[in-house]
């Protein structure tokens, strides 16, 4: 989280000092904000700034496969991490608005076979606001239970909800702030009782189909950007996942999709008024979290704006999401180098304005 002070000291280092202050840039500003960035960070990766849903500056930098030089391009695909949460909230308030799911409804409405004592006390907005309590028993297991070969094997659903999300509630529901992947699995859960079909059918239908997403997937493309620890020495990370785990941060998508979603669901009416206010609301304010992502206020123009502000953080990919809602300015990073989260905030808030 971070605001104007912060800002300002990371834009100094780039460079970019003057775009806080509210002076007009020119031309080339976006340009020269990305090359400034570039001297100071190994980032690797699609720049998209779009207005309207329409883009407006675009620029793809270095390798997608650096061992065989394969160059990014503005279509290659990324992990997206958390920002998976949101693509799956935008999904769930589409069942709410079909009358099948209730945001304040206990967990237990849809899941029966749930312990009943948790069941009834956690609530989905809960889930999707990540305060519900439910401990990370997925975490927590795999560290007593160390297996190389977990990833080959085949969980339901249903068997993970059971193995490592109905612990005993490390709080009240309501009362904490936990960022814990099992709300998500909770989360798939109801969605698949709800639709009767898998949860990654069910996004197609409820979102990404309708969106026309059509780069945008729970599975690894072949034309995937590869996963970066280290480019010095250069070394490999893996994305290991299962597809229970999709909702909390499993989907690949392009800058151009994302760009298209974020129009779709901040500016234009593919939710309800109804929906879109829900999805906005901030639930715990000392993380700016709403329903599966941020809503926070930073300065543009020498004045405090609304931005919502979608991360992602998984194995060497890094993204963001950041919308600003007065002039539906959208900024769109996708990275696979490592970098920190801090970092690839303090570039995205750096390139609003500069064209």
């Amino acid at each position: 989280m971070f605001g104007r002070r912060e800002f300002l000291a990371g834009a100094a280092a780039f460079g970019l000092a003057e775009k806080a202050s509210g002076a007009v840039l020119s031309g080339g500003a976006a340009d020269q904000a990305v090359d400034a960035f570039l001297k100071i960070q190994p980032f690797q990766g699609v720049v998209l700034i779009g207005r309207a849903g329409k883009p407006i500056y675009s620029r793809a930098v270095g390798s997608a496969d650096i061992e065989v030089g394969k160059p990014v391009t503005l279509t290659t695909p990324y992990v997206i991490a958390s920002i998976s949460k949101w693509l799956t909230s935008t999904a769930l308030l589409k069942l709410v608005e079909a009358g099948k799911l209730d945001l304040d409804a206990p967990i237990s409405t849809w899941l029966p076979d749930y312990r009943a004592d948790t069941g009834g006390k956690v609530k989905l907005r809960h889930l999707m606001t990540n305060i519900s309590g439910v401990p990370n028993g997925f975490s927590t297991w795999t560290k007593a239970n160390p297996d190389p070969d977990l990833f080959k094997k085949a969980f339901t659903t249903a068997e993970a909800v059971k193995l490592w999300c109905s612990g005993d509630l490390a709080f009240e529901p309501g009362t904490k702030f936990d960022y814990a992947m099992t709300n998500w699995i909770i989360v798939t859960a109801i969605v698949e009782t709800v639709t009767g079909k898998s949860y990654a059918q069910a996004m197609t239908d409820l979102l990404i189909g309708p969106l026309g997403l059509s780069r945008t997937t729970p599975s690894d493309p072949p034309d995937i950007a590869i996963s970066y620890r280290t480019l010095e020495p250069l070394v490999r990370q893996s994305n290991d996942r299962f597809p229970f785990m999709a909702a909390s941060g499993g989907y690949v998508s392009t800058a151009g999709d994302l760009l298209k979603a974020a129009h779709a669901v901040f500016d234009g009416g593919f939710l309800a008024p109804a929906s879109k206010k829900a999805l906005l609301t901030v639930g715990w304010p000392d993380q700016d979290y709403a329903l599966g992502g941020r809503v926070k206020s930073l300065f543009a123009d020498g004045l405090p704006r609304v931005f919502a502000w979608e991360t992602g953080r998984a194995a060497g990919y890094r993204s963001v999401l950041g919308h600003r809602f007065d002039d539906q300015t959208t900024v769109v990073l996708l990275n696979n180098t490592s970098i920190t989260q801090k970092a690839m905030d303090e570039f995205a808030y750096s390139l609003f304005g500069t064209v």
